[in-house]
């Protein structure tokens, strides 16, 4: 999604400066082609040099090159997007009041491509009603901006304001490469990882499933615009920071039917990338279980969350079912796309399971789509392909 991308990275004065080192490092590696713009206030954090001997491409700080005589213009011109990591109050104020007085801002107004902004800064700067203001009045005028983290500040205050983690930059990068935020307004919910099943106080049963769809999936979303409501269950990864607040913890298949089923009415598009376990120990054991020799366990069945949504589902709703699979994977699919009245179906052979890409048959009763790559790739591609249906909804 990267390779061969041109991305112009914009470093401003903040302590965070250093932290865009490690963005410049990633991104290149990638496959982009960075070049860098610092501010004359970034250079007392950072060195030039240090940027070109990663990215090993042009490094700029003055507005005033004789040769380059209007570098403002070709690098504008140049970029597949800008992004300015990491942003100060200054720099978001000035674009957003129209000012271009340095190389930096000059290139923002002259520039056609997408431009993301990482603020990072102090949680009272960040909280400020003017700071507020230009965010809202640039992310009106097609800006994007990424939410800073909560934690302990380099000025000792603790809250909003620290600089994202470098992965979860380079994600929006790659969206905002090629997509918008085309699911605004859009309520999306996501169901990911492994159901556990307890036995006693310390032992349960579980599946291989990692989370990484489901979180790729919710992921994507997000950051294209949607509101996303996250239920998982054990998964192998960091839920991003962005995602905590609307995010619900539910262990076992019970739980999660619970939570999905109260939150399903107010849903437009729901993802059920969860491997929601089909048994339960009949009768959980209240005290740690002694070894005793040979052990039999009771399983019974839960509740089929898929198949009881399915028949709530409104018309205007969309359900996408998971079917993970050893064998006739897309016969088995489209019989669980049929048999619980889902609007498509993400069908996958189970030896994926846990890995960072995938192949996926994403089946409706009219379509059938091969995905293939990185989790986070086939999620964009598998939201596409709802957007369709979607589009195709609403002209009827």
């Amino acid at each position: 999604m990267l390779k061969n991308k041109k991305i112009l990275l914009c470093v401003t004065g903040g302590i965070a400066a250093y932290k865009a080192v490690d963005l410049a490092s990633r991104l290149t590696k990638a496959g982009a082609i960075v070049k860098v713009i610092l501010t004359k206030n970034a250079c007392e954090f950072i060195n030039p040099l240090t940027f070109k001997a990663i990215t090993h491409q042009s490094v700029s700080v003055e507005l005033f090159n004789l040769e380059v005589p209007i570098e403002h213009i070709s690098l504008a011109d140049w970029a597949d997007i800008v992004v300015i990591a990491p942003a100060t109050a200054n720099i978001i104020g000035k674009v957003a009041s129209g000012i271009a007085d340095d190389l930096l801002s000059t290139t923002i107004m002259a520039t056609s491509s997408p431009v993301l902004f990482v603020p990072a800064m102090n949680v009272k700067m960040y909280q400020n009603p003017i700071t507020q203001a230009n965010i809202s009045k640039l992310m009106d005028y097609g800006y994007f901006f990424m939410e800073p983290e909560k934690g302990l500040l380099a000025c000792g205050y603790e809250g909003k304001g620290r600089f994202p983690k470098v992965e979860e930059i380079v994600f929006y990068i790659k969206s905002y490469l090629k997509y918008k935020c085309d699911f605004l307004n859009k309520k999306i919910l996501v169901t990911a990882g492994a159901c556990q099943e307890a036995i006693d106080p310390m032992r349960f049963i579980t599946n291989y499933s990692s989370g990484k769809m489901g979180l790729a999936i919710a992921r994507a979303a997000h950051i294209r615009g949607a509101k996303v409501y996250l239920i998982y269950a054990d998964i192998d990864i960091e839920i991003p920071y962005y995602l905590s607040d609307s995010s619900k913890k539910t262990l076992s298949a019970e739980k999660m039917y619970f939570a999905v089923t109260e939150a399903f009415a107010n849903i437009d598009i729901t993802f059920m990338s969860a491997a929601v376990a089909d048994y339960k120990v009949e009768n959980i054991n209240k005290e740690k279980m002694k070894k005793k020799g040979d052990l039999t366990l009771k399983l019974v069945r839960t509740k089929d969350i898929l198949a009881e949504i399915g028949k709530r589902k409104s018309e205007s709703q969309l359900l996408i079912g998971f079917a993970a699979e050893s064998e006739n994977i897309k016969e088995n699919a489209y019989k669980k796309l049929v048999k619980k009245n889902l609007n498509f179906i993400a069908a996958n052979n189970i030896s994926v399971s846990g890995k960072d890409n995938t192949k996926i048959h994403f089946i409706s009763k009219e379509t059938e789509d091969e995905l293939n790559g990185d989790k986070f790739e086939v999620a964009n591609s598998m939201l596409d392909i709802v957007l369709e249906k979607i589009k195709k909804m609403e002209q009827k």
